[in-house]
């Protein structure tokens, strides 16, 4: 009989002991109030547009033109930090940003409708890759793998709370005040979340961690097979979100009720919240790859409901089931693309797998707004994204079942007496 005790279970991991950890709580809510503006800037943009003059066309195309230009120049910001750091890049993107934004609304006096589209483009090209860089961040603030899982699914289940909290602050300041004063306030926001992640500790001093390979020069591919395949996939969950919010519009204008084109899309992401809460309290024993699956699966099914065409009362709820999935799929990507990834090019990876959703979500709003005509058609768009999602990540799970474990916890440069301070 053996006399050794048996092991004492570890601790189970809480959302305040991770939020208590250093740095946790700044570096969560910088980010989020500096990714306000994502939420804000378009309803903003198109509120301005349509006050000053213009139509509502040309405000959506604006507003379109802001969201794709983010989205396209986030792999861009993402090879900037890798190579010069965090706060360089994130500090110049902000003032760049918030300059422009409140600039916008010069252009209609003094440029027209030219200027005001340069102005948007430069905008959403020099919004801060915020996501991407506190993705990057995680394993260097949370060495101990189960406090960054729960970091993680925290981070991406408020994600969707920018996209409730956003445009009514929006509506409400454009309401008391005027779009511009609603402009100047996202550009605040965004200057001061991005000043209080970039003048942290873990971002002022993070460098990528670099393996035995790049340090001796040797190249890094970055588009391995799997991962390129995971980005394909994470396409067709965009397009399934962009599908759903054109569909929420099209279910205000045929129930006669405008508060759902707001109350289905916050239904979604409230989903959203709760499944990361869920998610990142629990320990997992399956791999990343089959919760990947596991969560796009369930995310498929959760759609399947609205081509019933459920009724105003019904379908915030049929909503919020694909929402809670959301989460775990999007956090599993994360994971799997940090193990694809070579080690000196985690940001500027995540910034694509951002670019892969943000595109599919532009497809996905294009094609449901032509189709917004058929309401079984487009009730069944974000169910054909999902199902393009889930046969792409099956015909991709061997490449993405033998991705590596590296070491990603970054390279910090250590202030003179070692360990960092608290500010």
């Amino acid at each position: 009989m053996s006399l050794t005790a048996p092991p004492a279970p570890a601790p189970r991991i809480t959302y305040g002991a991770v939020l208590g950890s250093p740095y946790v709580a700044r570096l969560l809510g910088g980010t989020l109030v500096g990714r306000l503006p994502n939420g804000m800037a378009p309803v903003a943009i198109v509120l301005w547009a349509t006050t000053s003059g213009g139509s509502i066309a040309f405000g959506g195309l604006l507003s379109a033109l802001y969201g794709l230009a983010s989205a396209l120049a986030q792999p861009v910001k993402g090879r900037l930090m890798d190579r010069f750091g965090q706060t360089a890049v994130h500090l110049s993107a902000a003032l760049l940003n918030s300059a422009l934004l409140v600039a916008l609304p010069l252009a209609g006096p003094y440029g027209g409708p030219g200027l005001a589209t340069a102005i948007v483009v430069a905008g959403g090209l020099t919004t801060p890759a915020l996501e991407a860089g506190l993705r990057a961040l995680w394993p260097s603030v949370l060495p101990d793998s189960r406090m960054r899982h729960a970091a993680l699914a925290l981070d991406t289940g408020t994600q969707g709370l920018l996209y409730i909290a956003g445009p009514l602050l929006v509506a409400a300041l454009a309401a008391s005040y005027t779009p511009p004063i609603a402009l100047a306030v996202t550009a605040a926001l965004g200057l001061v979340g991005t000043v209080v992640v970039a003048f942290a500790p873990p971002s002022r001093l993070w460098r990528p961690a670099l393996s035995a390979q790049a340090q001796t020069g040797v190249a890094h591919r970055l588009a391995s097979p799997g991962l390129v395949l995971l980005f394909v996939s994470l396409t067709g969950i965009g397009f399934a979100i962009g599908a759903m919010n054109v569909w929420a519009v099209a279910m205000a204008e045929r129930h006669g009720q405008d508060l759902l084109s707001g109350i289905l899309p916050a239904a979604f992401s409230t989903g959203s919240f709760l499944g990361g809460l869920l998610y990142g309290r629990r320990r997992w024993r399956s791999t990343t790859t089959v919760r990947l699956i596991g969560g796009g699966t369930f995310f498929l099914a959760g759609w399947l409901p609205l081509v019933a065409l459920p009724g105003p009362y019904a379908a915030p709820a049929a909503v919020a089931v694909p929402g809670v999935f959301l989460t775990v799929v999007v956090a599993c990507a994360y994971v799997t693309t940090d193990a694809l990834t070579p080690a000196a090019r985690t940001s500027e990876a995540y910034a694509w797998l951002i670019l892969s959703i943000g595109t599919g979500q532009s497809a996905g709003t294009a094609l449901a707004g032509r189709l917004a005509e058929q309401p079984l058609t487009t009730a069944a768009l974000p169910a054909v994204g999902a199902a393009f999602a889930l046969v792409v990540l099956l015909a991709a799970r061997r490449r993405l079942g033998h991705a590596g474990h590296q070491d990603r916890r970054g390279r910090h440069r250590r202030p003179p007496g070692g360990r960092h301070k608290t500010p």
